[in-house]
């Protein structure tokens, strides 16, 4: 045999038994038709509304619920120091708070996420109003060019910053909303008409009164803040238009002493007991008792 033939037969070999696996094994033939079959899923779009969590605690409907909001999260870690990161103490504060609450009972609590995800800032508040919450509080973690600043701070909605600090951390928190510069949703209101509108100024009034008690529940506590009074600052997330709605910054996460403080157990259990404490007293004033 020649050693032309012989090459030839070698290299056809492999082509004669593609040809015949289709015979000896059928379901191994693709067909025209089996190209046609498609997998389609649908993803939800940026301004779906998102599924609303479960509320727990007392199964009467007519006892007052806050939402707690953990900032942040998912692929928006917020602002880090090392491998602490501001979703993460986030979220176990809010962890924290919502334990304390239900140990005491009488109090529903939700949160807006217990889980490392990402929620758009438009959907935090809506969440709230979409429960018929009662309160709204909002857990951070503050950063600053310096590392020189430290301690707790607690805001409130206002049309403009009190500051021109927190006018710049207002669009810091602002851009939570975006990826890449693209928005993912939109605020339908302006600032401008939430404080002007009359039904609207108890829920300020209101967001004021629980915020100097988080101030005072912190001062009790001998823990530190930045500044001993109540900050005003544009923020998306706090507008809910008619409820109670609190930031709480609860330390400077670029600062190696809050860091440690805000990394450790005990500075966030310590954290969530004067927040704990906060809402109760809000709820019992307003119950009159």
């Amino acid at each position: 045999m020649s050693r032309r033939l012989q090459l030839l037969l070698l290299l056809s070999a492999p082509l004669a038994l593609l040809a015949a696996l289709p015979v000896l094994y059928p379901r191994l033939a693709v067909s025209a038709r089996d190209l046609e079959y498609v997998v389609r899923f649908d993803l939800p779009t940026a301004d779906a509304p998102v599924n609303l969590p479960r509320v727990d605690g007392p199964a009467d409907a007519s006892r007052p619920l806050v939402v707690i909001d953990p900032g942040h999260g998912g692929f928006d870690p917020g602002a880090g120091q090392g491998d602490l990161r501001e979703k993460t103490v986030a979220l176990q504060v809010a962890l924290a708070i919502r334990e304390k609450l239900l140990a005491a009972g009488g109090i529903r609590v939700a949160l807006t996420r217990d889980t490392d995800r990402f929620i758009a800032l438009a959907d935090r508040p809506d969440i709230a109003r979409r429960l018929n919450a009662d309160l709204f509080l909002s857990i951070h973690a503050d950063s600053a060019e310096s590392d020189g600043a430290r301690g707790a701070s607690v805001y409130v909605l206002s049309e403009r910053g009190s500051s021109e600090a927190a006018e710049r951390f207002a669009a810091r928190e602002n851009q939570s909303g975006k990826v890449n510069g693209v928005t993912l949703t939109q605020t339908s209101q302006d600032v401008g008409a939430i404080l002007l509108d009359l039904s609207q100024r108890g829920a300020q009034q209101g967001s004021s009164q629980f915020a100097g008690l988080i101030l005072r529940e912190m001062q009790d506590g001998g823990l530190g803040l930045h500044h001993d009074q109540i900050e005003t600052a544009a923020l998306a997330v706090l507008k809910a238009p008619d409820i109670p709605s609190v930031l709480f910054e609860t330390g400077y996460i670029n600062n190696p002493d809050d860091a440690r403080f805000l990394g450790s157990h005990q500075g966030q259990q310590q954290l969530a007991e004067a927040a704990a404490r906060a809402v109760r007293a809000w709820f019992a004033r307003r119950a009159g008792a």
